[in-house]
């Protein structure tokens, strides 16, 4: 009901434009605060992305004039993010523009240019016993995934231990995280852009009742926010979808466009299989159908399990020097040590454990492990990178919770078999040809 909203931005929904997780941690602020000098997101050219022909002229005529109009400020100078804009307003140039002022305006009103550095929420811990909510592991490419579980939610209760005002500016500087943080976090672990998120909302026990004035104004305060982060949202899925959630669902419904309602998914009680196909088992919590239980972090809730918690992950980002980062990072086997966890090896593995149903991440790590010594600390977090770059790239397959080798690699070592085999073709097709000569012998002389 309130940080779920914060993934899912009016823009993302199809509202029109004129209606419409964790502390902070000093280590992240310090990593920000660097980061921020230069832009929010990460450069275009740190992925060696192409760029549609048609959007990159509008993205430059839209530039150009905030330039002119001294508008753009290189916090914010980032040809991605000018694009989520102009497809908010559907590429009507004044339109985005005018978004575009009011968004600067609001920035500057609210100061959530520093809000990062300068804004302490203490009191999260009590907030997330009345609103659990929090991200939590990545999908299968490599968004962050925000879980919130709103039938749970006590707003009497957390308006005892916080207010309306401080719980928004916490809102503001969830969001400020992940467009600082976790999406350049992700961006680097999965070697391709990440911009936009995964949300997972549990709405058991939810209905029309749970909106009382409270929530309601609290609603309405994070939907004009929204306006100024369009575009986060990815995928969300509704779980646990009762009929009181359903008739305030078929409610709102009604005012979202047919590309808005693409990205929503509202599930009954058998959800645990579609999660699955979105985000790995050991991404996603236990009491979700996954196998993850944080218990070293006080429970997945609490975790924000998520590659911006990796320190290497947030050096690069820390230095700004984006570019190139992939290969950095794998010549120096911080974190995709090709050497100890190349293709070839893990193809060895998967191939020689002979599993019909595919190898889990375990059994290939365990397989390995045999082989190699002096393996790094971190090699299972490698190894688990290397495995998504790799169904990424088209060279494994996924099946669950397991990988599996494409068809055309089975093939390979078939292929070398075949010539220890070919004597014994050899030996039978002499046998059955003199049958088919003589068969063929019958007809002539008769004919004859």
């Amino acid at each position: 009901m309130f940080g779920a909203i914060q993934r899912s931005s009016v823009s993302d929904l199809g509202v029109s434009y004129e209606e419409r997780t964790h502390g902070t941690c000093k280590k992240n602020v310090e990593y920000t605060s660097k980061m921020r000098k230069k832009t929010i997101y990460q450069d275009s050219s740190t992925l060696g992305e192409a760029q549609d022909l048609e959007e990159a002229e509008a993205v430059n005529l839209l530039r150009q004039t905030l330039i002119a109009d001294n508008l753009l400020p290189p916090i914010l100078d980032d040809y991605h993010m000018i694009l989520k804009y102009l497809k908010a307003m559907k590429f009507n140039l004044e339109d985005t523009k005018n978004m575009w002022i009011n968004m600067l305006k609001w920035r500057k009103d609210f100061g959530a240019d520093t809000i990062l550095e300068d804004y302490k929420f203490d009191e999260l811990s009590d907030v997330l016993q009345y609103v659990p909510q929090g991200f939590h592991g990545i999908d299968k490419q490599g968004r962050p995934v925000y879980i919130e579980i709103l039938g749970q939610v006590d707003p009497k209760k957390l308006l005892r231990v916080t207010s309306i005002e401080r719980y928004v500016k916490y809102y503001v500087q969830e969001y400020e995280r992940t467009l600082s943080i976790r999406f350049p976090a992700c961006s680097i672990a999965t070697g391709r852009r990440v911009d936009s998120n995964i949300t997972i909302i549990d709405v058991q026990g939810m209905g029309i009742w749970n909106l009382t004035k409270p929530v309601i104004e609290l609603i309405r305060r994070l939907q004009q926010i929204n306006n100024n982060y369009p575009d986060t949202l990815c995928q969300m899925f509704i779980i646990n979808a009762g009929q009181g959630f359903k008739m305030l669902w078929n409610m709102v419904q009604s005012f979202l466009e047919p590309k808005a309602k693409s990205k929503i998914h509202v599930l009954g009680t058998k959800y645990k299989s579609t999660l699955l196909e979105v985000i790995d088992a050991s991404e996603l919590p236990e009491f979700l159908g996954g196998y993850c239980n944080c218990a070293e972090k006080g429970g997945c809730m609490r975790s924000d399990k998520g590659p911006w918690k990796d320190p290497h992950v947030m050096k690069v980002i820390s230095s700004g020097k984006t570019k190139g980062c992939i290969s950095r990072l794998e010549s120096t086997g911080i974190i995709h040590n090709v050497g100890q966890c190349s293709t070839s090896m893990i193809q060895d593995a998967i191939s020689s454990l002979k599993d019909k149903t595919g190898s889990s991440q375990y059994a290939i790590a365990k397989f390995i492990a045999k082989k190699q010594e002096n393996l790094p600390t971190n090699f299972k977090k490698i190894l688990l990178i290397q495995l998504k770059r790799l169904v990424v790239k088209g060279k494994l397959i996924k099946v669950k919770a397991s990988y599996k080798l494409l068809p055309q690699a089975n093939k390979k070592p078939d292929a070398k078999l075949i010539p220890a085999t070919k004597p014994k073709p050899a030996s039978n097709a002499k046998l059955v040809a003199k049958p088919k000569e003589a068969a063929e012998t019958k007809p002539k002389s008769k004919a004859s």
